[in-house]
């Protein structure tokens, strides 16, 4: 790929050309600035807490109950002597508390099976982020060269209009003198009208590349340097297939998923087998009147399950069972679009190549001709308007030629994409290593809030800032 100037201005004098930018420090900040990636981790974190109160379900539960009663009793009778209604009542007030242990048993494996449902998720999630991190990376990568397609055309269209004003002055001069028409001054001058619409054009695209890229990478483009290499790709559409399915993000991310939605039916399938826990408490009970009091406890072994539900727990299974069919639809609906990227990925990449090489021709061609026309026209050969046809040949064929550099570019990040590398560990960039088992390691054995994990929980939390 050719390469054009080593630095590239978005708006020339507003940038010093000593701060520059170059493609692997816009994908960092890019990755750095990321509220899309922080999305996600975010929800990958509560995966992980998924995790973390699953394993709590297998877990006992204490707990306590605690209470005051007052107690209200009235009672009355006829007076044998008197003959009269006497009415009598007592009032009495007891205290207690209790404290109960409880556990699950057997629950025909559900809560095992949840357990394992939700560390496929993580996994899944895992993956998830990796396919987001490509996006914005590759997001970075095309707002970066496209920076440089527009601010490149820019140049050629100021160039452009310099070129045609001295040409229209020059046909001005050559009208005094009779050596040309009013018809030669016209068209120069019609031309320049329209190289002019043009530049305000290329300047409105640049505007708007400079407000993509300040999206995708977090900070307004400076002194861009184009990257003097390429990545390195497969040779073949074969081996970047097979290299495609052994390592893609979201290939992994859907495999997971199957598998969680076949743990699913196996939960389903479970709700329909009895549980099993066992129940303890210990209380004291003391009356506030008497200051009697008294204590005790209780094991319980219960067992329950379900004779009938209405078709309930069946229509469950049945629709674990499609779940878990579409999951697996998916998985083959992702195998065919992750080959067919590929496969589009390198054909883009063939073909921005083919048109790099063409339009280098064709500049070379354009340039020869537009400098024996220009010649041509000061011996009076040619016309004003032969001029300037010539010059408006080389300057598309100069547009076209950034343009398919560009494409090139773009097409090389969308092909490592399609391959799942896009990443910014397979790139060596240098930002902060995510290590997204790290926080997973930190709950999934659901530390309590009081304990040395939950403390250190907490700092992680605060340095994040999320508490």
């Amino acid at each position: 790929m050719a390469h054009g100037a080593a630095g590239l201005m978005l708006l020339a004098g507003t940038v010093s050309p000593v701060w520059a930018d170059t493609l692997a420090e816009a994908m960092e900040a890019a990755y750095m600035n990321s509220g899309l990636l922080e999305q996600n981790r975010a929800t990958l974190r509560a995966a992980d807490e998924d995790v973390a109160q699953a394993l709590a379900e297998l877990r006992p539960v204490l707990s306590w109950t605690g209470e005051v009663k007052r107690q209200f009793g009235y009672a009355g009778q006829i007076s044998s002597t008197s003959g009269a209604f006497v009415q009598g009542g007592s009032v009495t007030q007891t205290a207690s508390i209790n404290l109960i242990a409880e556990i699950v048993l057997y629950a025909g494996g559900r809560n095992k099976l949840a357990l394992d449902a939700t560390k496929e998720q993580v996994l899944a999630t895992r993956a998830e982020l990796i396919a987001i991190e490509q996006q914005v990376l590759l997001r970075a990568a095309a707002a970066f060269m496209n920076i440089r397609r527009y601010s490149e055309t820019v140049n050629l269209r100021e160039n452009n209009v310099r070129v045609i004003q001295q040409e229209v002055r020059a046909a001005r001069d050559r009208f005094e003198v009779g050596e040309v028409t009013r018809t030669d001054v016209a068209l120069a001058e019609a031309r320049l009208a329209a190289a002019r619409a043009a530049l305000a054009a290329a300047q409105g695209d640049l505007l708007v590349a400079g407000e993509e890229y300040l999206a995708a990478v977090g900070k307004a483009p400076r002194n861009l340097i184009n990257p003097r290499s390429l990545p390195k790709l497969p040779a073949s559409v074969a081996d970047a297939k097979r290299q495609a399915l052994r390592q893609h993000p979201e290939l992994t991310a859907q495999q997971h998923a199957v598998t969680a939605a076949e743990i699913a039916i196996l939960i389903a399938d479970g709700a329909k087998k009895p549980t099993v826990s066992l129940r303890g408490s210990y209380g004291f009970t003391e009356d506030l009147d008497d200051r009697d009091y008294s204590r005790g406890g209780s094991i319980t072994l219960g067992a329950q399950g379900p004779i009938y539900s209405g078709g309930a727990l069946d229509s469950a299974v049945r629709k674990s069972v499609a779940n878990r069919d579409a999951a697996r639809g998916r998985l083959h609906v992702v195998l065919r679009e992750i080959e067919q990227n590929v496969g589009q990925a390198y054909a883009n990449l063939r073909v921005s190549r083919a048109n790099r090489a063409s339009f280098e021709e064709q500049v070379r061609a354009a340039t020869v001709a537009f400098r024996g026309v220009r010649e041509e026209a000061k011996l009076g050969a040619r016309t004003t308007l032969d001029v300037l046809d010539a010059e408006q040949e080389l300057l598309d064929a100069r547009a076209s030629l950034i343009s398919s550099q560009v494409d090139e570019a773009i097409a090389s990040y969308q092909v490592l994409s399609s391959l799942g590398l896009l990443t910014a560990e397979a790139l060596h960039l240098n930002v902060p290593s995510f290590d997204p088992a790290a926080y997973y390691n930190m709950v999934k054995t659901a530390p309590r809030a009081r304990s040395k994990q939950g403390a250190e929980l907490d700092r992680v939390l605060k340095a994040l800032g999320k508490e």
